[in-house]
């Protein structure tokens, strides 16, 4: 009986989980605090979190032409810089992406029904657990349906932001000096918007992590993940500049609900309620994504017995990890009814960052004299990575490095 997964995601599929995967709610909450650390430069420190996750697409997207299989960087580390590097990898992913799944899945909760909003949470883990244990194509099709409605909310954001009269372009921020209402942001606010936004940015990786399961990987990957990537910084900026120029860079940093809080502004109250359900879409196709990402690189780390091997076994009829599926699932349900992890996923944006400068890393071990675009955007990717962790507020730090420690000291106690 085969243990490998079916190829059945194509290039147009591929781009979709990962529209699927970036449209998240990060967009409909992120805006605020990028703004608050950068004030009006919160533009350069979209830019800056764009080219940083450009240089960290391409290099995962180069990697994956050589190792098609599931479990993304996990996978790409192990190989080229050794097993501890790999586990270290794997170890910030499941650990920050199941947190972040709990938080995502009380997210959809908050918005569809408040008090009721652990319930609606476990409902939503649920469903979405059965839907990819139906087979990844189903999940396909769900996540297209999904990116329809949050870009059909987001493009309504914009018309009415911008169209409206209080839409003011001197309030964006784009000359010398990052100018706000309240002074003038430092260069590190920049930086730290920029680190608060790439959390935003982060999910093209589930189209390398799904290598296993996409036609001609060699040649889909590489489309893919560059085409969806572009996508997704187009209608950020977009939506970034809408808001900014109805909200103003003060107002907008202190809004929870920056989106909201536009078009309310613009005078289009009537919108609200369609953006409340733009921004439960868009969590429940983070939700989506992320359990399928945390699935594969579970059945990776469980197929090198770094977890237990019963989690590596393959659907003999959907051909899914439908044991690492269901204890994925379980894991977040069970966080998603019993704690609100919102407030404590900090971590998760540094574990992102350590997890994507270890896939730059192995990039640059690949990278050769005939190739050398491969090495500038590796090292690119790598110094991004670190200036944007350590930029980040010290609280996410801390947690951060400490959860990279612990999984450091796991793998020494184990493999003593």
């Amino acid at each position: 009986m085969t243990q490998e997964l079916r190829r059945t995601l194509g290039v147009f599929d591929a781009v979709v989980v990962g529209l699927g995967a970036m449209l998240g709610a990060g967009v409909f909450v992120a805006l605020g605090p990028a703004a608050g650390a950068a004030g009006s430069g919160l533009l350069w420190g979209l830019a800056v979190a764009a080219l940083v996750a450009y240089c960290n697409a391409m290099s995962s997207a180069r990697l994956a032409v050589d190792y098609p299989a599931s479990g993304g960087t996990y996978v790409y580390g192990r190989e080229r810089l050794g097993p501890f590097w790999g586990w270290l990898a794997g170890w910030a992913f499941v650990v920050g992406k199941t947190a972040s799944c709990a938080a995502m899945a009380l997210t959809v909760g908050a918005y569809v029904w408040p008090g009721q909003a652990h319930a609606v949470a476990v409902g939503a883990v649920v469903v979405l657990t059965a839907v990819n244990y139906g087979g990844v194509q189903k999940s396909a099709t769900l996540t297209r349906v999904i990116v329809a409605v949050v870009l059909g909310v987001l493009a309504a954001v914009v018309v009415v932001s911008l169209g409206s009269d209080a839409a003011d372009a001197g309030r964006l921020g784009l000359g010398p000096g990052f100018g706000t209402e309240a002074g003038s942001a430092s260069a590190h606010g920049v930086l730290q918007a920029a680190g608060l936004l790439f959390f935003a940015f982060a999910g093209y990786a589930r189209i390398t992590t799904l290598g296993e399961e996409v036609r001609d990987p060699a040649r889909t990957i590489p489309r893919a993940v560059p085409l969806a990537l572009g996508l997704v910084l187009a209608v950020y900026a977009c939506v970034a500049v809408a808001v900014l120029s109805v909200l103003g860079a003060g107002e907008l940093g202190r809004s929870a609900a920056p989106l909201a809080d536009a078009v309310r502004a613009a005078g289009a109250s009537w919108l609200v309620p369609v953006v409340r359900v733009g921004a439960a879409a868009a969590a429940l196709g983070a939700l989506l994504a992320l359990i399928l990402g945390i699935s594969r690189t579970t059945l990776a780390m469980a197929r090198d017995g770094h977890l237990p091997r019963a989690l590596a076994a393959v659907h003999p009829r959907f051909r899914v990890p439908h044991r690492a599926e269901l204890a994925v699932g379980a894991v977040v349900a069970v966080l998603a009814a019993t704690a609100d992890v919102r407030g404590a996923i900090g971590f998760s944006s540094f574990g992102v960052l350590a997890y994507y400068a270890i896939a730059n890393a192995s990039a640059w071990t690949v990278g050769s004299a005939g190739s050398p675009g491969v090495r500038i955007r590796a090292a690119v990717g790598l110094v991004g990575c670190v200036v944007l962790a350590f930029a980040l507020p010290v609280p996410s730090v801390v947690t951060g490095a400490a959860v990279l420690l612990l999984g450091a000291a796991l793998y020494a106690v184990r493999h003593r």
